[in-house]
């Protein structure tokens, strides 16, 4: 079989240290498999024997962009398998390396796999810079939360809105707590500020990557939706062309209502996040805002999350036409009708 001199077809099945390879014929006829330790010249050689401009697909597994890379540069047309659409095709009781590629390789030829989206290089930077932001702020959020257990646990009543601000950390210094809870709480409050620098640090870093982005620029007159925020927005979503209308980013979201295996959403958990997050800021007086409150005031406060992803919905349907066409046509004032003007004028 490896004279065949058609197009091969190839899946990857992709692990942390080695991974497994199924070539086949485009009439699904095995022409090969191997198993490699993970490098990108086991890859390259690996791939060679493929012949020229294989179809590659592997899945959105951890660690992926090295491989996906390494295919484009060895002239392969990489494809990208999302994890959760795979699992609904593949219903084997017994599953093992070499028949999960042959899995990906037979769906990729027969038109029916489910792909995700290789994103650019640029696009890869800037969610490494958001993403691991958003982590710090988590790490943050716990240190800051444990200096609240700790003042609990001592029954010490908290005299500030903020501990964390200037009066509120003149005041921890007055405590006087006991050890080990003092060194706790030093301890605690001074990877809150090292935090909090690094934080910054990345914040400046994003603003300054995105000051030329015309869709992060118009998505924040969106209310809700600041500087930080719309970065997680333009991030995750990336290339706002490669869905064919809002509809469509909003099913990939998460946001449409529909039936899901066992709760499972595709799509980005942070976007998802970003735009509940927004929904919480926003105001009420505002369009979405008042939709977000006719629904709960219609189905009760029972139904305040279903309101939230309703809001949110239509928040991210506002945001595909903004990032797509560089502006919010709904917040954008009419042009003034001149004989409505020169009337007033008159009058």
């Amino acid at each position: 079989m490896e004279d065949y001199d058609g197009r091969q077809v190839v899946g990857m099945d992709l692990h942390r240290r080695r991974s497994v390879l199924v070539r086949m014929t485009e009439d699904g006829r095995r022409l090969g498999t191997a198993k490699i330790t993970n490098s990108q010249a086991a890859l390259r050689r690996e791939i060679a024997r493929a012949g020229q401009h294989p179809k590659v697909v592997l899945e959105a597994t951890y660690g992926w962009y090295w491989a996906a890379d390494t295919l484009a540069a060895a002239g392969a047309e990489a494809h990208l398998a999302h994890p959760l659409g795979v699992k609904a095709f593949t219903y084997r009781r017994v599953k093992n390396d070499e028949r999960d590629s042959a899995d990906l390789a037979d769906l990729l030829r027969m038109g029916r796999l489910p792909e995700a989206w290789i994103a650019p290089h640029e696009v890869r930077e800037l969610r490494e810079l958001t993403r691991y932001r958003q982590k710090l702020v988590h790490l943050r959020t716990s240190c800051k939360d444990q200096v609240h257990g700790v003042l609990a646990k001592l029954g010490v009543p908290v005299a500030c809105t903020d501990i964390f601000g200037v009066a509120g950390s003149a005041w921890l210094d007055t405590l006087g707590l006991p050890q080990p809870y003092a060194g706790k709480v030093t301890s605690l409050r001074h990877l809150a500020g090292e935090l909090t620098t690094e934080i910054t640090m990345l914040s400046e870093v994003i603003a300054s990557l995105l000051a030329g982005d015309r869709g992060y620029q118009v998505i924040q007159q969106l209310p809700g939706i600041g500087p930080v925020l719309a970065a997680v927005i333009t991030a995750e979503i990336g290339d706002v062309t490669r869905f064919k209308n809002a509809g469509q980013l909003c099913s990939w979201a998460g946001l449409t209502p529909r039936h899901r295996e066992s709760g499972t959403k595709p799509g980005s958990r942070l976007l998802r996040w970003a735009l509940i997050e927004a929904i919480q800021r926003i105001p009420r007086d505002s369009a979405i805002g008042a939709a977000k409150d006719a629904i709960i005031a219609r189905r009760g406060k029972e139904a305040k999350n279903i309101a939230k992803v309703a809001a949110a919905r239509k928040l991210l349907t506002l945001v595909f036409y903004g990032m797509r066409d560089g502006q919010i046509r709904c917040l954008s004032r009419p042009p003034a009708d001149p004989a409505i003007t020169q009337t007033a004028r008159a009058a």
